[in-house]
């Protein structure tokens, strides 16, 4: 396993990070330079070494907070978060422009919302957008454009789940997925995942000095997801949103890192090959399409099937018929995303369908299906088998 780390950290030629709020932004709401100037230098080593870098940055809402000088306790409406967010944004991306000038790197900034991801076409051309910034030798840097985006406000207000990202953790990894980055770093305000009990699945740190810090986990179980705590202070995520982050990562083969961002020397440690924070392994690759199906398209629909579709997609591999839907219970239309669900509820699979809920909803029983067979009509295919992607089993 730590042979593993070694050679997947050696090998990363391209690189997302993502640094939250609690680094970017002190406590009097204003860019902590002690903590950013540091990760602005690793960066620029990184890019030195031939490695192509993403920043993921939180911030925005923080510093335009503290530049008109509201109390903390004033972000209770969603107005007032997105006011903060059209002025923090741009003290943000002034900061790193002046940071990363130093080292001579050039800087990008890249807004987004949900539907640069919940749309096929969309998604298509962020990423040959962020290929072209990346081979002119430019850091993007990504952030949810919250001035007009309210899905992770409401988050940060509510608890609400968003569909497709609801913090900049899970952001990043879905820009990670997206370029099928070989590294998603989150650096943030503690040192790791930390242990409660040993875990077959995850392994204590060693002689690293960070004593109670989980060093590896090859898969992310129930029992590790109690371990995370809720929001961090002044953020909008924690160590929940990062362990599904890392999930992600890890299903489309990619290696994470949870580490300590208020530490100077996390990221040359990274790639240098020490023992910081907590590795996550990389476990499968999916392809892109089928990616985007499991992670960052919106689901628009929803099917129950029987045990027979059940086990002939789970196992078989095989295209869903419209026999093999019991009930449609959400309205969907031709290419949309659609969940696909067994008797009790639970989702195993997604898949882009090739017809209405209407049209998928017409399911015949044994006398129509016989009906059909003498005047040769056949079940509809509402889902193809190259089309649905099945979902990691809890």
């Amino acid at each position: 396993m730590e042979s593993n780390r070694e050679r997947l950290l050696r090998a990363a030629r391209r690189v997302v990070i993502k640094v939250g709020t609690s680094t970017v932004t002190g406590a009097d709401g204003k860019l902590c330079a002690e903590r950013v100037k540091p990760i602005v230098r690793s960066i620029a080593e990184l890019m030195k070494s031939g490695r192509q870098v993403v920043l993921v940055s939180s911030g925005a809402v923080g510093l335009g907070r503290g530049w008109i000088g509201l109390h903390r306790s004033r972000l209770s409406d969603m107005v007032t978060k997105q006011a903060c967010a059209a002025v923090g944004q741009s003290l943000l991306m002034n900061a790193y422009k002046a940071m990363f000038s130093v080292w001579g790197v050039k800087i990008a900034q890249v807004l987004l919302t949900e539907d640069d991801f919940t749309n096929w076409r969309r998604y298509s051309n962020l990423r040959q957008t962020m290929e072209k910034l990346l081979g002119f030798g430019v850091l993007p840097i990504v952030n949810e454009n919250d001035t007009v985006s309210t899905a992770e406000l409401e988050w940060l207000g509510t608890g609400s789940r968003s569909p497709v990202f609801s913090d900049n953790d899970r952001l990043a990894a879905l820009v990670m997925s997206g370029l099928e980055a070989d590294v998603l770093v989150l650096l943030t305000d503690v040192a790791g995942l930390l242990r409660d009990v040993p875990r077959a699945t995850a392994h204590e740190a060693g002689s690293n000095g960070e004593s109670g810090v989980i060093a590896f986990v090859e898969k992310i179980t129930p029992e590790l997801k109690g371990l995370a705590a809720g929001p961090s202070t002044g953020g909008r995520g924690g160590m929940q949103t990062k362990l599904e982050a890392a999930e992600i990562a890890m299903n489309c083969g990619g290696t994470a890192v949870i580490a300590n961002g208020n530490d100077g020397k996390t990221l040359e440690r990274i790639f240098a090959i020490e023992k910081v924070g907590t590795v996550f392994l990389p476990s499968q690759r999916m392809k892109g399409k089928r990616r985007w199906i499991a992670y960052a398209a919106d689901v628009r629909g929803r099917v129950v099937v029987d045990e027979g579709a059940q086990r002939a997609i789970a196992h078989g591999k095989a295209s869903l018929l419209s026999s093999g839907i019991v009930r449609v219970e959400q309205h969907f239309v031709p290419l949309d995303v659609v969940s696909i669900v067994d008797s009790s509820g639970k989702e195993f699979a997604r898949g882009i369908a090739n017809c209405t809920s209407e049209e998928a909803g017409q399911r015949k029983d044994a006398k129509s299906e016989a009906a059909g067979k003498r005047s040769g009509t056949k079940s509809r295919v509402v889902f193809t088998r190259d089309n649905i992607v099945l979902l990691e089993k809890s």
